[in-house]
């Protein structure tokens, strides 16, 4: 049925423009909330459309629809709104290329999954976290999965599938007039959550941070968990955005082969990663998956473009156009990043130091001088290559683009958070406000 869809919709604007790409998309989503430990939203959702772009007159257009009786009408839509875009040579399509295997995206297990099983698991997460003495403030769990095909006037017909899953959980704990909370959450493309596992490391993190002593405003070495490493780290990737980069929005701008973090680091954006929840045969726009290395041994080798942009970078795309449904155009995104060290360091080698698990107030910090100031949450003073004791409120500041040139990896579980896989983060002289 969805290669019948694709082929009328060819059929409506392949002698009307240039150029076209048609991008269908099938999906099915389960989404469960609570408000404290009471479910207060559950749906099941069935989505089903197709977006149509097409180039005529070097000017772009674009329409989507989800009536099946409306394909025509869409795609003559798309070449009306081209008329409404500004002539740019730049736009272009994907060419055929040998697509890549991908492995391990679908979990058959999805298409059995309902409602009821899912509001159980989610029931099941609940109940430990308050037999473990703790109360939960908010909880959530989705599951989806899907199918999506891309064609286009150069020949190009890629599908791909795949599934995901994600379970969240927050709750408070309150002791001799004092309150701790605390968060976390884990993803995956297949069906292996363990609600055991995420109720019980939230609700001990959030007993671990009572009883909490001021801190010395101090520099220390500091130590970003997986959520404060991530809450950092998103404005160092902005600057690998390749439209910041032609704007002059990115101080790695004029960098190219010259080393910005630590030598002992790589990072490499790999939507080929076996079971990456960014894996894919394809990028939103049709572009065959490839490896890019952002940077190798310390030092800036790529930045990231989908077509249009590269072609006005005069470069190639990195396979970067993603999109999430038939209803938006592709924007330049990372896949999986994956962070890896050629050494990492053990806890017990911090003499003094800072341990947050996340921070808050990281979306403040300025995208382009990479400065910022935020408030650690969960946080816990090192003393002696050990966790000693929970710190009151503290800020943290400093310069994300400063702190990675000497950032090391610290010895633990390397995890997949958003596009980020990681372990977590060893950074240097932060300046640490006690409160």
């Amino acid at each position: 049925m969805i290669y019948e869809i694709a082929e009328d919709m060819k059929k409506a604007i392949e002698n009307k423009c240039d150029a076209y790409e048609i991008y269908i998309d099938e999906d099915r989503a389960i989404q469960l909330d609570s408000l404290k430990d009471e479910l207060n939203f559950a749906k099941e959702e069935i989505d089903f459309g197709i977006g149509v772009r097409i180039i005529k007159d070097n000017k772009i257009g674009f329409a989507f629809t989800s009536n099946l009786d409306k394909i025509e009408e869409t795609g003559l839509q798309a070449i009306e709104n081209s008329k409404l875009t500004k002539i740019d040579e730049n736009y272009a399509f994907a060419e055929v290329e040998k697509v890549k295997d991908v492995k391990k995206v679908y979990d058959s297990k999805f298409d059995d999954l309902s409602v009821d099983e899912s509001v159980e698991l989610l029931k099941d997460t609940i109940a430990i976290a308050n037999d473990s003495g703790c109360e939960v403030t908010g909880s959530g769990f989705s599951a989806g999965g899907g199918k999506s095909l891309i064609i286009n006037s150069n020949g190009i017909s890629i599908e791909n599938e795949g599934t995901g899953f994600g379970l969240g959980l927050s709750v408070t704990i309150q002791k001799d007039g004092e309150i701790a909370t605390a968060y976390n959450s884990q993803s995956s493309r297949f069906f292996d959550i363990d609600a055991e596992k995420l109720a019980s490391d939230v609700c001990n993190l959030a007993k671990s941070s009572l009883n909490t002593k001021p801190v010395e405003t101090n520099d220390y070495d500091v130590v970003l968990d997986y959520y404060a490493s991530i809450g950092l780290l998103n404005t160092f990737l902005n600057a690998f955005d390749g439209e910041n980069v032609l704007r002059g929005r990115s101080i790695l701008k004029e960098k190219l082969g010259q080393e910005i973090t630590s030598p002992s680091l790589s990072i490499t954006d790999n939507p080929l990663l076996e079971k990456g929840m960014y894996t894919s045969k394809c990028d939103g726009e049709g572009s065959v998956s490839q490896k890019t290395d952002l940077i190798k041994d310390g030092i800036l080798n790529s930045f990231i473009y989908d077509i249009y942009t590269a072609n006005k970078a005069d470069t190639k795309t990195t396979s970067n156009g993603l999109r999430g449904t038939y209803i938006t155009t592709p924007t330049i995104s990372p896949t999986n990043l994956e962070f890896k060290f050629d050494e990492m360091k053990d806890l017990s080698e911090i003499e003094e130091g800072v341990l947050t698990t996340s921070v808050l107030g990281a979306h403040t910090a300025n995208p382009i001088s990479g400065d910022f100031s935020v408030e650690a949450s969960n946080a816990f003073k090192i003393e002696n290559g050990e966790v000693a004791y929970p710190i009151k409120k503290a800020m943290i500041s400093g310069n994300i683009f400063e702190i990675m040139k000497s950032v090391e990896g610290l010895k633990s579980e390397i995890k997949q958070y958003g596009s980020f896989i990681i372990p977590k983060l060893l950074v240097h002289s932060l300046r640490v406000v006690g409160q």
